[in-house]
């Protein structure tokens, strides 16, 4: 059975999102990955903590790594809480890591991860992103395109 598209990924809880992927980055393909995680990360993520405002992907030795991503130590944790900034492992089908990889390989392109969240059946996912990065010129275009369809819902909401 074929993977669905992005739009269509179950989001029952977005834990956390990061919001300046869509800017710096042109998104090219979407996925959803598991996250395997600790008992006490999954607490923390449950009561809306963590971050992944400056994490990346990588594909090493035939696995996807989320490095850097911020997922802070559960207040009541004992002596087996987790390190905050640990490398976690994605749980990917291999010919989506192999397309991964290729992409990452050849085409110089980054793995962004947009959001984790926890779907409707309470598994904690991360959407990832295939992403090549936009240049100075390309973010101007951003922002003008953006303010533009601004003006034009003030216009359509003025006269309309």
């Amino acid at each position: 059975m074929a993977r669905p598209k992005h739009s269509t990924f179950d989001k029952a809880k977005t834990v956390a999102e990061n919001r300046r992927a869509r800017f710096d980055f042109a998104i090219d393909d979407v996925f959803e990955a598991g996250i395997a995680l600790q008992g006490t990360e999954v607490k923390s993520l449950r009561f809306g903590e963590g971050s992944i405002a400056e994490s990346y992907a990588e594909v090493k030795d035939g696995e996807v790594f989320l490095i850097n991503a911020n997922i802070p130590e559960f207040s009541h944790g004992n002596r087996f809480n987790h390190d905050p900034k640990r490398p976690r492992k994605l749980l990917l089908h291999e010919r989506e890591i192999n397309k991964m990889h290729g992409a990452v390989a050849r085409k110089g392109m980054t793995l962004v991860p947009l959001s984790i969240y926890f779907n409707s059946r309470g598994r904690a996912k991360v959407e990832l992103a295939l992403a090549k990065g936009k240049k100075a010129p390309d973010k101007r275009a951003t922002i003008k395109e953006r303010d533009w369809k601004r003006q034009q819902g003030r216009l359509l909401k003025d006269n309309g």
